[in-house]
């Protein structure tokens, strides 16, 4: 009996040896472990790198058309506002709602990746250009305006309007002048010098389809509400002032137009024209000189305009003139003994405004 419980005895001893021997290495082992294993496993497990946010300064970044998430995510990184791009793809993922638009955005440096998500889908933080070209305006005013509003240089626009095949104008066109749609416009930062002028040549463009022009009738369109642009002064004289040319047109009477002459001269700034500019024909915009229709638009046409062009009011006049430049006080005249009575208006007007006119 008492060897049985010797032996028991020396048994639970070995089995307590054998216990803290075994727990001695497991110890070792996690020693071991922690120093070259367990941090990288650890790593797996506890998510991409991300900032704490919200992050400092200011960067702006450009959403292009068609990028997808992960697109994004690379120029975030890039840019170092994000500090992965898989703890913002994460969030993407999660979430098939999020939609992110193309478009400049306004955002800081080392942002979280929830951070940087929400900043993108809040509209304030787009970063807009807005321009706006009145009617009427000539190609030097309108990339002087662009240039002013949106930062992009004359010289670029120069550039691009040079190679017209880009905007799909009919053949007939010769410039990009009256194709470029008097409007109030908003553009992303980064925007080109070639997707603002298409931009515009697109909104010319749905204006004279939405108003039935068919593509063969668009150039001579814009050229005759150009004129009517540039020459009616107030809203009720638009289809007047087309009647006008209309009828002299289908007599095969000269236009006569001092806007056009004074377009081919480059003088925009003034209300008349000289003797000789009149008389010189190898101004292909003078119509005095020149039968029909100037060889192109002399500014840019808006909706009305181009609907005066379309329909013109009915009347017999074949004369006016602008008999008070200041408040654009027209007088339309079926006689040239009518008109003249008009004429000596204006020119009492200029005697007594002598800074009117030159």
């Amino acid at each position: 009996m008492a060897g049985r419980r010797a032996r028991e005895r020396k048994q639970r001893v070995r089995r307590r040896l054998i216990g803290g021997i075994i727990a001695l290495v497991v110890l070792v082992g996690l020693g071991i472990a922690a120093a070259w294993g367990i941090p990288r496993i650890a790593d797996r497990f506890s998510g991409p790198e991300d900032y704490p946010g919200p992050g400092t300064g200011e960067v702006v970044v450009q959403v292009q058309s068609g990028d997808n998430g992960y697109d994004v995510a690379a120029t975030l990184l890039e840019q170092d506002v994000i500090a992965s791009a898989e703890a913002f793809t994460d969030i993407l993922v999660a979430d098939s709602s999020i939609q992110l638009q193309p478009g400049a955005y306004r955002l800081m440096q080392q942002m979280s990746a929830q951070g940087a998500v929400d900043a993108l889908i809040d509209p304030a933080n787009k970063v807009e250009l807005r321009v706006t070209v009145p009617e009427g305006y000539t190609l030097p005013q309108v990339y002087e305006r662009l240039e002013r509003d949106i930062g992009i240089p004359q010289a670029d626009f120069l550039q691009a309007a040079g190679d017209l095949t880009q905007f799909a104008l009919p053949e007939n066109a010769i410039s990009l002048e009256g194709w470029l749609f008097p409007a109030t416009y908003t553009f992303d930062e980064g925007v080109t010098a070639v997707d603002v002028l298409t931009t515009m040549v697109e909104r010319q463009r749905e204006a004279l389809e939405s108003a039935g022009v068919a593509e063969a009738d668009q150039e001579r369109v814009l050229i005759m509400a150009s004129l009517v642009q540039r020459e009616a002064r107030l809203p009720d004289d638009f289809g007047r002032v087309a009647r006008v040319f209309q009828n002299r047109l289908d007599v095969n009477m000269p236009l006569q137009s001092d806007a056009t002459v004074a377009y081919g001269t480059g003088n925009l700034h003034v209300v008349t024209t000289t003797a000789e500019e009149r008389a010189d024909a190898s101004n292909p915009y003078n119509t005095y000189a020149n039968p029909g229709l100037p060889v192109g638009p002399i500014g840019a046409p808006g909706d009305a305009a181009i609907q005066a062009a379309l329909a013109p009011t009915e009347g017999a006049w074949l004369y006016f003139v602008t008999v008070n430049p200041e408040t654009g006080e027209t007088v339309f005249s079926e006689t040239l003994a009518e008109h003249e009575v008009g004429v000596a208006q204006f020119q009492q007007f200029l005697r007594d405004n002598p800074g009117w006119g030159g």
